[in-house]
């Protein structure tokens, strides 16, 4: 990956919350801090990297700095932009690293598990390990008969990107053609944050 692709860190209870907002508090130096929350899709994490507006590779998140290359299984999912929806005029980033999940929706994940027991094979056990089934085929046409979709959430490497924070890049990303999820939102406080988690 051109920069360092990072996992999730995991909050399950309002105390671990409060501890985990106390630590980004010190980091940042500051208690002025906003959040952004979306829901967590349980898929595959996925780098896809665009050049001149135009996406060249996609790698799993592998050890964080070096993935699975699955370029020819992800230019099958109709959900990801080939090429940036750019402005007129607009000049496209050289190089942008777009982060997001591959997933398989319900419905999707109930069809090929009807498909593969009709065709005598064994079902998946869930959508996640279906997704990154999928991803992870050696033909790409089996990837494409599957069907798959992602969510954008973030950015890596962005050269020339105008975004000021998250909430300012997935809008950014929103607006050049790439899937976010419709249900993110800001916050200004932590509790506001704890009240969106319930």
């Amino acid at each position: 990956h051109p920069t360092p692709m990072g996992s999730l860190d995991k909050v399950t209870t309002d105390e671990a919350l409060q501890k985990w907002h106390a630590d980004v508090v010190k980091r940042l130096g500051t208690d002025d801090v906003r959040y952004v929350t979306e829901p967590k899709i349980d898929g595959l994490s996925i780098d896809l990297v665009y050049e001149n507006g135009a996406f060249v590779r996609g790698a799993t998140r592998g050890d964080g700095s070096k993935g699975e290359d699955v370029t020819p299984n992800l230019k099958t999912i109709r959900a990801i932009a080939t090429r940036m929806q750019l402005a007129k005029d607009e000049k496209p980033p050289a190089l942008l690293e777009a982060r997001g999940e591959v997933y398989l929706p319900l419905s999707g994940f109930n069809e090929l598990n009807k498909r593969l027991v009709a065709e005598g094979k064994k079902p998946t056990p869930n959508p996640r390990n279906a997704a990154a089934g999928s991803l992870r085929q050696k033909d790409p046409s089996i990837t494409a008969a599957r069907p798959l979709s992602i969510w954008i959430h973030g950015l890596g490497r962005k050269d020339g990107v105008p975004a000021e924070g998250h909430w300012d890049a997935l809008q950014w990303l929103r607006d050049h053609g790439f899937r976010t999820n419709p249900y993110a939102d800001v916050h200004d406080s932590i509790q506001s944050v704890a009240k969106a988690c319930t």
